[in-house]
């Protein structure tokens, strides 16, 4: 098999953030460990959590500190760089009861489950217009011989008795990332979260927006994307965030899983929560033939790989799909040989044979302790594992997939933030020089698969540095920009291209030039770095009711929430948007618009109708061609 490798940070979004200091840390990891102050504890620190509680409840607060590091060549706080993220799970005491009894809170009985849901706002206001259903399971748990094997279907058969009612209030645990930590995320973690409008039934057949995480492959969770406001903004729509197993556990490649398990798992997870989606969501007044998929960097590519799943040979689970600075390097998928050196290497440091065959290998694996499986994890380089092509999910590289017609056609909206880029050189204005700084940073530093003859034609082909009527100022911006095109500024028009060529009408495009104001402050070069649009479409991510955005900002996040719940729900950004937003014309052959998204006075935002160039389109052909990345721009 063949590795796809992402850009290593592609996961953006800053995660979930709070205002405590290290000395309130340690006082409160102290009292976790005695569980009478428990409830005392959790109930001071989220008091909103009090309206939740109109049943008798016992409460089991657990911190998960991450450490927190930060890098000027890497402002943006990724998903795997955490400060404290809490996760409260509520135990009913009734248990047993039917999905017919006198229960407080919204109720979706499923047949073969039922869930009593959180229709309190983040807020604090009860019987909001939303209401949250978190931990749903959408497969077995993937624990013990379901290790390293595609998701296995629940039993969904109705039984004979009334099913018991399920808590579903609160998010379920993440998966484990990379680096791990034990008692941080489970492996047990293969749910979803649902977004309703309250008075939504199920004969109300709304559109259905679902979200899939970006991190890089090895790091995210649902709970860094609360979509409350979509639904609130838009209640014509219903709303989804899904889970997936992460590096080690979730994109493991070589002998053994060639032997006895299953490649791309991850992805399969994601598949298989659309399928459950099919199946289930009309109980929460959702129709499954409107389902948008949406993915910011590795869950953008992953949605990619989603249109191209099974090379297009079997109905897609989706009608529309939206992808976000698709975050794939060059050259990766060249690699032959690293997937068998990943999995020695893993094998090894999990404790398990290597001198034995790949069945007898994966036994060991299967029956290994969570702390020897997190010794593996964390012995591998970070982000080294990822997709991989050559099964049935993933048979080639997308980008040929695309080009050999083997992808579902699907509504599309597709873009990428201007300083993508800046993100992704390594470089800084004060440290980028000369192109030998170049060549260090964006290809010695990071996308190594590039050939040295690709590289001198690199400077060849590039405006020069400060030349009559080059845009390029500093060897920074140059940095900046073949970074950016190698990677995350061109796949969303070639497949807008490829949408068209299919026959879809409803074909959008965009550059998001508004940065995250926390990023901003720490690295203003950067500018609208990567991930600056989850930022603007989560009101900062942090899953709270503190928003970072002065009033330009604010305004710039309705109407870009506006513009993708619209997309959902009707195929158009423009359909249903905010008052004052503008009116996003569709992507055709003769007039390559896209929308660019900025930030403006008081007002109003900045953003503007534009255009494609052939200056911008010449140089993504340019990389298209190369024989080094023409295969690996996905």
């Amino acid at each position: 098999m063949t590795r796809l490798l992402p850009a290593h940070e592609c996961g953006a979004a800053p995660p979930p953030s709070f205002a405590y200091d290290a000395t309130f840390n340690s006082f409160l990891k102290e009292k976790l460990s005695s569980t009478p102050f428990l409830p005392i504890i959790c109930l001071a620190l989220v008091p909103s959590t009090l309206n939740l509680f109109k049943l008798p409840v016992t409460v089991i607060c657990i911190t998960t500190i991450f450490a927190t590091t930060l890098s000027h060549h890497s402002p943006m706080i990724l998903p795997s760089v955490q400060a404290i993220l809490f996760s409260l799970t509520l135990t009913l005491p009734t248990v047993g009861a039917p999905a017919t009894s006198n229960a407080t809170g919204p109720i979706i009985d499923l047949g073969y489950a039922a869930y009593l849901g959180n229709a309190t706002s983040p807020t604090g206001i009860e019987d909001g217009p939303v209401v949250f259903f978190g931990g749903i399971p959408f497969a077995e748990p993937p624990l013990g011989d379901l290790r390293w094997r595609a998701p296995k279907m629940l039993n969904e058969s109705v039984p004979s008795e009334p099913v018991s009612i399920s808590d579903a209030r609160n998010y379920a645990s993440p998966c484990i990332p990379q680096p791990a930590t034990s008692g941080v995320g489970s492996e047990d973690c293969l749910y979803l979260n649902v977004w309703k409008p309250a008075n939504a039934t199920n004969s109300s057949s709304l559109p259905v927006a679902l979200w899939i995480y970006g991190g890089g492959f090895f790091a995210g969770n649902t709970a860094s994307y609360p979509m409350y406001e979509w639904v609130a903004q838009n209640p014509g729509i219903v709303a989804v965030s899904v889970s997936y197993r992460l590096a080690s556990l979730g994109f493991l490649a070589g002998p053994g899983i060639a032997a006895d398990g299953d490649y791309n798992i991850g992805l399969l997870d994601q598949r298989a929560a659309m399928e459950w989606v099919q199946r289930h969501i009309r109980a929460f007044g959702g129709d499954p033939d409107e389902v948008t998929i949406i993915g910011e960097s590795a869950g953008a590519a992953a949605v990619v790989m989603q249109i191209t799943g099974y090379g297009g040979n079997q109905t897609a689970p989706f009608k529309r799909a939206v992808v976000e600075s698709i975050g794939y390097g060059p050259g990766d998928f060249a690699v032959s040989n690293a997937t068998d050196a990943i999995f020695a290497n893993f094998t090894a440091s999990v404790g398990c044979p290597t001198d034995v065959s790949p069945v007898e290998t994966m036994a060991c694996l299967r029956n290994a302790t969570l702390d020897n499986i997190i010794l593996g994890i964390n012995n591998q380089t970070l982000g080294s594992l990822s997709p991989v092509y050559g099964d049935a999910f993933v048979p080639d590289i997308p980008s040929q997939l695309f080009r050999d017609g083997r992808f579902t056609p699907v509504e599309f909206m597709g873009g990428h933030c201007s300083g993508d880029g800046h993100t992704f050189s390594n470089g800084s204005p004060t440290e980028t020089l000369s192109e030998a700084d170049i060549i260090d940073e964006v290809f010695t530093g990071r996308w190594i698969g590039v050939s040295n003859d690709t590289i001198r034609e690199v400077f060849d082909f590039y405006p020069k540095v400060n030349a009559t009527g080059s845009p390029l100022h500093s060897y920074y911006d140059l940095g900046s920009e073949i970074g950016g095109d190698i990677v995350f500024s061109c796949m969303d028009e070639f497949i807008a291209g490829y949408m068209l060529d299919a026959g879809i009408k409803n074909v959008f495009t965009f550059v998001w030039n508004a940065p995250n104001p926390i990023a901003y402050a720490s690295a203003p070069y950067q500018w609208a770095a990567h991930g600056s649009d989850v930022f603007f479409l989560f009101s900062g991510t942090n899953g709270g009711t503190f928003v970072p955005f002065n009033a330009s900002e604010a305004i710039l996040a309705k109407q870009a929430v506006g513009y993708w719940t619209s997309f959902a729900a009707a195929g158009n950004p423009s359909s249903e948007r905010t008052p004052g937003s503008l009116a996003w014309p569709s992507y055709t052959t003769s007039d390559r618009h896209k929308m660019v998204f900025t930030r403006g006075n008081h007002e109003k935002t900045a953003s503007a109708v534009g255009a494609w160039s052939d200056y911008k389109t010449s140089r993504c052909e340019w990389w298209f061609q190369r024989n080094v990345t023409a295969q690996t721009n996905v």
